[in-house]
């Protein structure tokens, strides 16, 4: 009587383990090589739901800077919870996006110089 109640202890641990501990660790695991993996360019969330892309990594004190639309937060490795891989498009869309931010800033400027150069052209009445 005394080993059928030993044995129902012993089984119920062993389903325990395999139930939570081990996916447990097996997440774990796949969070850890995720953050090893982590890159300059790949879209981060935080475990704050900060969505961000990584600027710089700091592997020495462990910590990553983001870039949230121009502000730079710097958190610590262990704050990612996911992470996006930057893809080609994606860097070819924030390079060209750069480059139509410029390009009407220089035509404006272009603009203002000849009205300038229209007016000291009329002659004076």
């Amino acid at each position: 009587m005394q080993y059928s109640s030993l044995i129902f202890i012993v089984i119920i641990i062993v389903v325990m383990y395999f139930t939570m501990i081990r996916p447990q660790k097996r997440r774990q695991q796949e969070h850890q090589q995720t953050i090893n993996n982590i890159k300059k360019g790949d879209q981060v969330v935080t475990i704050g739901r900060l969505h961000g892309v990584v600027d710089s990594i700091n592997r020495d004190t462990k910590t990553v800077t983001l870039d949230c639309d121009g502000i730079y937060l710097e958190f610590d490795l262990n704050a990612i919870a996911s992470v996006t891989a930057a893809t080609a498009a994606d860097t070819n869309e924030a390079a060209s996006s750069a480059s139509a931010d410029a390009e009407p800033a220089k035509s404006a400027e272009s603009n203002e110089t000849a009205a300038k150069s229209d007016a000291d052209n009329q002659p004076a009445k």
